[in-house]
């Protein structure tokens, strides 16, 4: 192990010995968000919007959130501050019915942006790693280095309402200039036209978002950590039963009688 500068521990020169050096993400700032994203316009695929038309009923059934993009930005007048910029795609799948016919399945993309402002902290560091490759057009390697690393962690969304209106205008939104990446995850292409008809989704959403640097640490070590999990090929033998219920601690409490005024759950098997 490659001597390390320990003098911030206020540990003995054995202690210090015992301390690794490790590289890991920082934390900078974060922030939590609960999100009611009302009258999302839903762009149906070709089939869908034609099926949405001549609809009598339609009910949104679910909304899966299919990837977010990520853009970080420097705040202009304040250099330890930074904009991230999220859009998230959701796949939306409705039920609609025509007359009495069995419903049919509607597919749609739904598009919602929003934006966080976090500490992001200051530095001057370039990075370069050994594995970056130069690709930029004027053959220079464009890294913006001294820039924290925005993380998204989202929840499924939850389908809170939905509504058909009656199409007013053949203009697209912003909002449907969509990657063609996004594009290629539905079975067609996507009607930003307009129809006779639009579906609009209010959704529920939580998320958490943080601004994360690389960092230098010095930690004591207690042991290199090995794995005491044999490897196995089966699902099912990962654990022998009887071992797991081995570590089950006894409910002695459970044995024991309670006062006739004293609250308790009195559980047993029920058969139907």
């Amino acid at each position: 192990m490659s001597e390390q500068r320990t003098d911030t521990l206020g540990c003995d020169h054995e202690d210090r010995r015992q301390a690794m050096s490790i590289h890991t993400q920082k934390i900078t700032d974060s922030c939590r968000d609960k999100d009611c994203i009302e009258d999302l316009r839903v762009y149906l695929t070709n089939c869908s919007q034609q099926i949405l038309d001549a609809s009598t009923n339609v009910r949104v059934r679910c909304a899966e959130l299919l990837t977010t993009c990520i853009e970080v930005e420097p705040v202009a007048f304040d250099r330890n501050h930074y904009t991230i910029d999220m859009t998230f795609y959701y796949r939306i799948l409705a039920d609609a019915v025509q007359g009495c016919c069995r419903p049919t399945t509607l597919s749609g993309l739904a598009v919602f942006c929003k934006r966080a402002v976090l500490c992001g902290e200051d530095s001057h560091a370039h990075i370069f790693r050994s594995d970056t490759r130069i690709g930029a057009p004027d053959g220079m390697t464009r890294l913006y280095a001294n820039r924290p690393t925005a993380v998204v962690e989202v929840l499924e969304p939850m389908v809170l309402s939905s509504k058909v209106k009656d199409s007013c205008d053949c203009q697209s939104d912003a909002a449907a200039q969509v990657p063609e990446a996004i594009r290629g995850l539905f079975d067609e292409e996507l009607a930003m036209s307009c129809g006779q008809k639009r579906l609009y989704v209010t959704l529920g959403q939580f998320s958490i978002v943080r601004l994360e640097r690389d960092a230098q640490l010095v930690i004591p070590v207690l042991e290199y950590s090995i794995p005491e999990k044999t490897c196995c090929e089966n699902p099912g033998c990962a654990e022998d039963p009887c071992e797991m219920f081995s570590r089950i601690p006894f409910p002695a409490q459970q044995f024991s009688p309670k006062n006739c005024d004293e609250k308790g759950c009195h559980c047993k098997c029920e058969h139907e």
